[in-house]
């Protein structure tokens, strides 16, 4: 990314978001701009007209913690939006280099062996591009159809947005493509030079009105807990509760494990979806016997 361009188009979009009442300001009068005026961000981050003009063309080369934590204060930053804020300012006014591809480094045994371990959860790690780097066997029984998909590697954004078979597996699937989208841009601030990323970026912008759409809105987040919802082909609905972990070892990956609560019908889902996951391990087909246990779980537009 161009940073100059990022950061005026980050500031102003913030900047239109919030409403003179919103702020605490007088709306008296005509005003030609949404949101805020600039000379009222400026007032409230306690800053010249002049100063909060020059960041906001892009130029955040010099700005001090304190300068930046007031601007996230006067924007109504939340805490991913103020870490992407930093990012940018810590990669401005840098000589640019050139876009540079990431050697595919191969997840480290231990962490292969503790994914393993986690037999009762589905797990998977992924790198800030979206991913799949390694999964336990209940994991990749979960992302099953994102595993089918033939494009390698094996990349969650590509699938919501681009396979057609996304929206039957991903029960909120406007839910998890705005998330992405965001990921991505939270992780094109911290890593500007990355062409593996850029590439990602270019084939979804150029290829799915929805990511141009999303990427343009130029949101940001971090996706730390939550929920997941699935309906998987072969035990139906899924309700789960993740945890994103970064990996402090590893920079750029975390670790997301999921669990269902027990007692609900998501938690025998689970069970049943270990039950087919063992028939992975010797086809990619469902054991058809457990086709007959979990087809009134999938539902009647199901096969």
């Amino acid at each position: 990314m161009d940073n100059r361009s990022e950061v005026r188009a980050f500031l102003t979009s913030r900047r239109a978001r919030i409403t003179p009442q919103q702020a605490g300001l007088p709306a008296s009068g005509h005003r030609r701009v949404k949101g805020l005026r600039r000379e009222e961000v400026a007032m409230l981050a306690g800053v010249s007209a002049e100063y909060y003009a020059r960041l906001e063309r892009g130029n955040l080369a010099g700005a001090s913690e304190a300068v930046l934590d007031s601007l996230a204060r006067a924007l109504r930053l939340d805490e991913s939006e103020r870490a992407h804020l930093m990012d940018l300012a810590r990669t401005a006014g840098t000589t640019r280099r050139p876009a540079r591809r990431r050697a595919a480094a191969p997840i480290r045994p231990a962490l292969q062996q503790l994914l393993d371990a986690m037999t009762e959860a589905p797990a998977f790690i992924r790198n800030g591009r979206l991913d799949v780097l390694a999964t336990n066997r209940l994991g990749k029984a979960l992302y099953w159809p994102v595993f089918q998909d033939p494009a390698r590697p094996v990349n969650l954004a590509r699938f919501q947005f681009l396979n057609p078979g996304a929206a039957r597996y991903m029960t909120e699937l406007d839910h998890q493509r705005a998330a992405s989208a965001a990921l991505l841009r939270t992780e094109a601030g911290q890593d500007p030079y990355n062409r593996d990323l850029s590439d990602l970026i270019g084939e979804l912008s150029t290829r799915s009105e929805d990511f141009r759409t999303l990427w343009a809105a130029h949101d940001v987040r971090l996706h730390r807990t939550g929920l997941k919802r699935f309906h998987h082909p072969a035990v139906g609905d899924l309700t789960l509760a993740f945890e994103g972990l970064p990996l402090p070892n590893d920079p750029g990956l975390t670790l997301t494990a999921m669990s269902a609560e027990p007692g609900t019908p998501s938690h025998d889902g689970l069970r049943l979806l270990a039950r087919w996951a063992a028939t992975l391990d010797r086809s990619e087909r469902p054991d058809p016997e457990l086709a007959e246990v979990t087809a009134d779980r999938r539902g009647p537009h199901e096969p």
